[in-house]
Order: structure tokens, then C-alpha cells, then sequence
């Protein structure tokens, strides 16, 4: 079993830590660093259709401008309970679907404004990973709180953004996570410990919106999360933990992963990074597809690539 060391305060940073936001460009293959804390961990970039990025930090929703000529300001988010890392854009950009940590859904204006909670109260706990490209449904991981192990309970559903006509699209416990449609909706990726008999061996596959066709994608010994297919529906980056990771852990040694969407099984390494949980954990792709967002968390001289 693979374990952050030295983890950092709950929601916070180590000392000398740091979280930067970064831009990986397609066209150049280079990364810069667009806004870097030493006190906030920031968390899951989205890139907005106006060329910003939203992300989480402190329990709160931000926006800053993805060329790095701005600092981060909250959204405000009335209402809203404290947000966790898990939030999409509407495909029209104007709404913001965001987790929080009373296990709900909520939307909220982009320019902010009245939170409104989605999910009703069934008893599960609705995680959000996803928005279909018709921007008519939401993709989620559901754990059931019940008992002490509530990963080994999470299965991908999706919901319709007004709360209604919830549908398990993997019925396996998996578990299973991570879930993005693809731009043309025909499926969801997502990560996946089904096809493994070693715990926390998750790969990648995907599904049918409703649930048949469910295919493996990758096929190794690494560890592989939060697959994000670009806007042009080409290539797919992914967060690639060493092998023996048990879940996805912060401030480990991970890569980024790009990928063609026909041949899953000849990724190519573009990013090695001290990070995993916050760097790439909802869709990240510039609308055009020309380059996508993640975030770093490094400790030191040695960790600053």
C-alpha cells in the first residue's frame, strides 16, 4: 500500500507547501504556473468559456483568469454550504454544480448569487464528478453512509439537474469513481477497482449512460483516476498514482497521463508532480481543447518541476 507522507492539516497545506495552479499546453507541451499560495490549497480546476478558472480553497468556491493576470476571488455563493473539490460548469458556462460536505449537490450562479440544493434526501451521499454535454444531466458517485467502509460502497449514477429520475449506471460496488461523460455523450469514463482483485487497483473504463457496455480501458500496474476527455474528443489526460495507492491520496508522487481515445493502452507521461487528491479531480480542458488546468502541491526545491 502506497500512503502521502508527512500528510498535510485537513484541508490545508504542510509547512513550506504550496499549491499552484498550472496550465499544461497541447501546442507547446510546456507548463506555467498561473497563481501559486503558500496558505490556501487550492483544488480541481474548471476552465470557464470567458478564460478563467474556477477552483476550490477554504471551503469555498474561486474564480481567477487562467492567464495569470489576476488574483482568485470568491464566488459568492449564498448559501452554500462549506464546497468540497468536486464541481462542473454547466455547458452554457453559466451555472456552477458544486459538492459540499453536507453530502449534497447544490447549483449556484457563475457570477454568483441564491445556492439552490439538488439532490433530495434518499439517504445516500452525492459526490459530483460530471455534466452531460446536453447539460440535462449530472454525473455522481453515491456512498451509502451506512457502515465504515463507505467507499466500498460507491457506484456512478446520474441525476437530472432538477433532482429528479436518479439512475445507477454501474450497479457493481466497483467501487467506482471519477465519472465524465465524453463530448459527443455517447459514454462516461470513470475509474474503477472492478476489474481488479487488489484492493484500491483502480483503472479506467467506460459505460454507456445507461449502464451497458461497460469496457475497460487501461491495463497496468500503476494506479489510475479521473479520466477528463478533451473538448475536440481526441486525447484524455488522467491522474496516475504508483502502484500498491490505496484510494487517491494527497502529496504523493503521481502523473499526468495524456492518452488518444483509441488507444487507452499507449498513454504518454507529459507531468510528474507531488500531488493526487485536488489535481485534476473534475474536468479541466480549456473549451477548445488547446490546453487544461491542474494543480501541484510541492514541498520543496526538489518538488518544484
Amino acid at each position: 500500500m502506497t500512503t502521502a507522507q508527512d500528510p498535510a492539516p485537513e484541508g490545508g497545506l504542510r509547512p513550506g507547501q504550496s499549491a499552484r495552479i498550472r496550465v499544461w499546453d497541447r501546442a507547446t507541451g510546456t507548463t506555467r504556473t498561473v497563481q501559486a499560495s503558500t496558505t490556501r490549497r487550492y483544488e480541481a480546476p474548471n476552465w470557464t468559456a470567458d478564460g478563467r478558472l474556477l477552483v476550490n480553497g477554504d471551503g469555498r468556491l474561486w474564480l481567477l483568469p487562467a492567464d495569470g493576470t489576476g488574483e482568485p476571488a470568491p464566488l459568492a455563493a449564498i448559501g452554500l454550504p462549506e464546497a468540497n473539490n468536486d464541481h462542473v460548469l454547466s455547458p452554457d458556462g453559466s451555472t456552477v454544480f458544486a459538492s459540499a460536505q453536507d453530502w449534497h449537490i447544490w447549483s449556484v450562479p457563475i457570477e454568483g448569487g441564491q445556492a439552490q440544493r439538488l439532490t433530495p434526501d434518499d439517504g445516500g451521499m452525492h459526490f459530483l464528478h460530471g455534466v452531460s454535454p446536453d447539460g440535462a444531466r449530472l454525473g455522481y458517485v453515491r456512498l451509502d453512509p451506512d457502515g465504515g467502509n463507505w467507499w466500498a460502497s460507491a457506484t456512478i449514477h446520474t441525476i437530472g439537474v432538477d433532482g429528479r429520475d436518479d439512475v445507477a449506471v454501474t450497479t457493481h460496488p466497483g467501487p467506482a469513481d471519477g465519472c465524465a461523460w465524453t463530448p459527443d455523450g455517447e459514454w462516461i469514463v470513470f475509474n474503477t477497482e472492478q476489474f481488479s482483485p487488489a484492493p484500491g487497483h483502480a483503472q479506467l473504463a467506460r459505460v454507456r449512460p445507461d449502464g451497458t457496455e461497460l469496457e475497460q480501458l487501461t491495463f497496468d500496474e500503476r494506479v489510475n483516476w479521473f479520466p477528463h476527455v478533451a473538448p475536440s474528443g481526441d486525447v484524455a489526460v488522467y491522474l496516475s498514482y504508483p502502484p500498491g495507492t490505496t484510494g487517491h491520496p494527497a502529496d504523493l508522487r503521481v502523473e499526468l497521463r495524456l492518452v488518444s481515445v483509441d488507444s487507452w493502452a499507449e498513454p504518454t507521461t507529459i507531468v510528474e508532480l507531488l500531488g493526487g487528491q485536488g489535481t485534476i479531480n473534475v474536468p479541466c480542458w480549456a473549451p477548445d481543447g488547446s490546453a487544461f488546468a491542474f494543480v501541484d502541491y510541492p514541498a520543496g526545491e526538489a518538488d518544484g518541476i
